[in-house]
């Protein structure tokens, strides 16, 4: 029997920087939609990856020194590995830099060339290069600074090649129309329609000339591919496709079913990434997901604020399963969601230490301690089995039905609706008192029966979201059998099978005990804090005004004879020379001055040190027993005031 295909991607991951948790939610979400499917029957193929070229990435690389490959090879390589940490089970994982991602972008470039979808022009006008945006001057925020991340752009003028986005513009919007699905959430499709597409499109900007770290433009030497056609064609270049005869993948997977992203790159994913493959020929996508934000608080992270929480501390404090538990539950549809340590401490100990790791636990314990760990069968039943019973066998469809509209933190509350039912149950049901009497043994065998073969079903649903948690639970329990058809039914518990130890899944954490932790860690990651000598009492400013402080250009610059400590300057001071005495001999070779602009209180006093006259003190800056003259930055003028 053919299996129904199901192909999802997410974003692939830009390689400027190591993401923080804010990012890596997208690769969970995104592994819990993927596993799902797995587990009810389809033939899933999903993709990730990195996006690896750009003006941004060339700055970095040559800021550190070293070239982009070796930058994007590092970056590339930790994004990967915090994927495996995290559990990611991708079927793909594609690099910009690929040589088959390079020659199939290439002949795309070309295809749209021929066929006079692009045409070589001028750009010019305001660049923002982290966004890799151009914008127009009515569009800049404050007059001079990019609408979406707010920082200050440059203005540009080179020679490009452009995209006539106006040329499909109607045809994407009667597929968006006729599509209500397409775009997810509903809110994000209106906003694309009435703020981006109906008002008109502009033609799009599809090649550089002004750094050369990109796909080349083989026919236009000095033109590189920008990232629109680069890193968007990923989608369809994994799967092995090109303009002379696409791969098998390609044929057996695309349409992707759904794309997985950011809200912040809706516009590029559902105008110009439709818009391409139309030019193409080839079908859209059938849905692009734009998911919130995880913030920290109320923010949205980033390392500017220093509110940047990474996936693999949480992983070394949590564990695996707990970090993805809390960023798929605590994320809503279509709201941002937020992460802060006293909130997924809080959430740790009430969902999975208390409610599902007790659960598990108890249930595990009670089977050893009363019947030797062997499992009863379910054959006296009795009040409220039958509630129980329905609750578990009823969740696969409800679960089902969540994960369909990807509604994902929804899902998790339907499988906590049967953990929560269990715990109810034995409350309900008393085992502790029935084991007292020899007459209620077989009705405690079957309490017990029924609690292992719920948690089986909750092992069995929880393989999507907390795949180690749910092999714990199965080992726990004894079970074998965590099929998706097998959630359907009650009762593929064997009795007479052996439960396992009563292992803690989730160990209760002390609050205030991790927080000092997590603090003592943040603080030794840090900068070391500098002492600096104590301010001195503030002044009234007629007072600061009483000093004459001016620059002076250094002539000469001598030691005192018979003295271990000063310096003989002679100093240019507008039209005059000026001598001033400086203990400075220990920290400066007097050569090392000629030449240089220092600064000096004009006003003192004169005084007699060693039997010259110094008229003024030179300034110099005195940390940690050093000192080091001040100069000023640039030339100036010999005799100017400091103000």
């Amino acid at each position: 029997m053919n299996k129904e295909k199901f192909y999802l991607t997410t974003a692939i991951a830009y390689t400027s920087k190591t993401p923080h948790i804010g990012n890596t939610y997208e690769l969970v979400l995104s592994d819990a939609i993927a596993r799902h499917n797995r587990f009810i029957g389809k033939d899933v193929y999903f993709l990730t990856g990195t996006d690896e070229h750009g003006q941004k990435i060339q700055e970095i690389a040559e800021s550190a020194g070293i070239t982009p490959q070796q930058h994007v090879d590092k970056i590339a390589g930790e994004i990967r590995d915090i994927a495996d940490m995290l559990n990611i089970s991708y079927d793909g994982f594609i690099r910009t830099t690929d040589e088959h991602h390079i020659k199939a972008v290439q002949q795309i470039f070309k295809r749209f060339y021929d066929q006079g979808d692009i045409y070589k022009s001028e750009y010019e006008g305001w660049y923002c290069t982290p966004c890799e945006s151009f914008w127009t001057k009515t569009q800049l925020k404050d007059g001079c600074k990019c609408p979406d991340c707010g920082r200050e752009v440059q203005k540009t003028k080179e020679e490009a090649y452009f995209f006539k986005m106006s040329k499909y513009q109607k045809q994407l919007e009667d597929y968006i129309e006729q599509n209500p699905e397409f775009i997810q959430p509903e809110s994000r499709k209106n906003e694309m329609l009435n703020n981006f597409i109906k008002p008109g499109l502009q033609d799009l900007c599809v090649s550089r000339t002004s750094f050369t770290w990109g796909i080349p433009v083989e026919f236009d030497p000095g033109h590189v591919i920008y990232v629109w056609i680069d890193a968007l064609s990923n989608y369809i270049t994994a799967l092995g496709y090109n303009t002379d005869e696409p791969g098998e993948l390609y044929k057996k997977y695309w349409p992707a079913n759904v794309h997985i992203i950011g809200k912040d790159i809706l516009r590029f994913h559902t105008i110009y990434w439709p818009i391409m493959l139309m030019a193409l020929g080839e079908p859209l996508p059938k849905q692009v997901f734009g998911h919130p934000w995880m913030l920290f608080g109320e923010e949205k992270m980033s390392k500017s604020r220093g509110n940047v929480i990474y996936a693999q501390d949480m992983v070394r404090h949590f564990g695996v399963d707990a970090v993805r538990y809390y960023m798929l539950h605590e994320m809503p549809f279509a709201q941002d969601g937020t992460i802060t340590y006293e909130v997924f401490i809080s959430r740790y100990n009430s969902d999975l230490a208390n409610t599902l790791g007790n659960l598990v636990t108890r249930t595990v314990a009670m089977v050893n301690k009363y019947f030797d760990g062997v499992i009863c069968p379910n054959d006296t039943p009795g009040e409220f089995d039958d509630d129980l019973i329905k609750t578990a066998t009823n969740a696969i469809g409800a679960v089902e039905k969540k994960m369909s509209a990807l509604r994902v933190a929804d899902s998790l509350d339907e499988i906590w609706k049967v953990v929560n039912r269990a715990n109810k149950y034995i409350d309900e049901t008393t085992p502790w008192i029935l084991a007292k009497n020899d007459e209620t043994k077989p009705r405690l065998g079957t309490v017990l029966y029924n609690l292992v073969e719920t948690i089986r079903i909750i092992a069995a649903l929880l393989t999507s979201y907390m795949p180690e948690t749910a092999v714990k639970i199965a080992s726990a329990i004894g079970a074998t059998e965590l099929s998706y058809e097998s959630t359907k039914r009650f009762g593929a518990t064997k009795a007479g099978a052996k439960v396992g130890d009563a292992a803690v899944l989730f160990a209760r954490i002390d609050m205030e005990k991790k927080l000092d932790e997590l603090a003592a860690e943040l603080e030794a990651s840090s900068e070391p804090k500098v002492e600096i000598a104590p301010y001195k009492e503030n002044i009234d400013f007629e007072e600061w005004e009483k000093l004459d402080i001016r620059v002076g250009k250094v002539l000469e610059c001598e030691p005192v004879r018979k003295s271990k400590k000063l310096l003989r300057f002679t100093l240019q001071v507008g039209s005059e020379k000026r001598q001033i005495l400086s203990g400075i001999k220990a920290y400066h070779d007097p050569e090392e001055l000629i030449g240089k602009n220092v600064i000096f209180i004009a006003n003192l006093a004169p005084r007699k040190m060693m039997g010259l006259d110094s008229c003024g003190m030179i300034l110099s800056a005195e940390h940690d027993g050093k000192l080091t003259v001040l100069t000023t930055l640039n030339d100036i003028q010999s005799g100017a005031e400091v103000v």
